[in-house]
């Protein structure tokens, strides 16, 4: 096996499966990538069996082969060595990779003993523009729970459905304390997925990491797998089975009172606040009376912070306590000048959204105060 590949190419393609290989594992080869040169394509393909990556890329061959060698050295070694192109070479499951004066030899192992991972052809995909699928896993992913006894809470929730005439991807993460619901339009008929399905959360966070948000890419279901596709990677990911709560009662159908907030200046007021947190409190009181806000958290192991912001608001006065890094993930992924905060009154849960735009919306359950 022999071939001559762009060295930043080379590179891209070993960091897309960083993410993916078993750094844990008793089957030592599920550290490895296959690597498979055939007719000018070499094919990088990494797996730990719920998630498998396959990439292809131009490259000059030589000599057809393949071989498994570690995800992690050969990515340090090509990430060193300076030059534009790596020449690779592999016998007898010895590999030599080389650029310019650099060289290196390390063992592979057989690519027949690597888990079978099928390109397939016939999968149905629709198109749909990257930034969509990446906005809704920004908008959702800070709220799954890292609970690993509740898988079917460790992942987001993805439906396809319609709102009025447009096609429309909704994603919803909960760790039962929060809730954070993102939808995306697309230009036509998208997934059929029934009452939905789970994405877990290592499979998400390898989605986000392979999308373009500027390219179009394609998605589809396949045998139990959510299938990504970008112009030289596919990626499937092997879905959670399991039921996912019914969201749609967390809902609030009061609507609180109502609050606007100029995002930035409230932001960085709750960043401020969350300086005297600790593991143990994290907690902000907010305060809202005639024109202000005051924020005040206290920690008897660090000391306490205050601040008020003017805000428009003339209703009664309204104390609630939330957890300070909650409202900092809710607020840090709108992108809007503005957010709408509707605060719960008592324990109530509150919802914080976009100003004059209802694609996103964050439930937070309230602290005791």
């Amino acid at each position: 096996m022999e071939f001559k590949i762009n060295r930043n190419t080379f590179l891209d393609g070993i960091q897309k499966t960083l993410g993916i290989v078993e750094k844990k594992t008793t089957i030592p080869i599920l550290n490895n990538i296959l690597l498979k040169a055939e007719a000018n394509k070499l094919k990088i393909i990494a797996t730990d069996r719920e998630i498998s990556l396959i990439s292809d890329y131009d490259v000059e061959v030589v000599e057809k082969g393949e071989i498994t060698v570690s995800a992690k050295k050969i990515y340090e070694m090509v990430r060193e060595i300076q030059g534009e192109v790596v020449s690779f070479t592999q016998k007898n499951n010895i590999v030599k990779i080389s650029c310019q004066r650099a060289f290196y030899k390390i063992p592979g192992l057989p690519a027949e003993d690597f888990p079978s991972i099928v390109d397939d052809q016939e999968i149905q995909l629709y198109k749909i523009k990257g930034i969509v699928i990446k906005d809704l896993i920004n908008k959702t992913a800070f709220a799954m729970a890292t609970d690993e006894t509740r898988k079917n809470l460790n992942g987001v929730l993805l439906e396809a459905g319609m709102d009025g005439a447009n096609h429309l991807l909704r994603m919803v993460a909960t760790d039962g304390h929060r809730l954070a619901l993102a939808k995306g339009f697309t230009s036509e008929s998208s997934l059929k997925i029934g009452k939905g399905i789970i994405i877990p959360r290592k499979g998400l966070m390898e989605i986000k990491r392979i999308i373009d948000e500027n390219e179009d890419i394609q998605i589809g279901l396949h045998k139990n797998m959510f299938v990504v596709k970008t112009e030289n990677t596919l990626l499937k990911v092997g879905l959670v089975d399991a039921d996912y709560p019914d969201y749609k009662k967390v809902i609030p159908a009061e609507k609180g009172i109502s609050v606007t907030l100029e995002r930035e200046s409230f932001l960085h007021a709750l960043k401020r606040m969350s300086v005297v947190s600790s593991e143990r409190y994290g907690g902000v009181i907010l305060s809202f009376s005639e024109g202000k806000v005051t924020l005040n958290s206290t920690n008897l192991d660090v000391g306490e912070a205050t601040e008020e912001i003017d805000i428009a608001y003339s209703g009664e006065v309204i104390d609630s306590g939330f957890n300070v890094n909650y409202l900092i993930d809710a607020i840090s992924v709108i992108n809007k000048d503005n957010i709408l905060f509707e605060v719960g009154v008592g324990l109530k849960p509150s919802m914080i959204k976009q100003d004059e735009d209802d694609s996103y919306l964050c439930i937070i359950m309230p602290l005791k105060i």
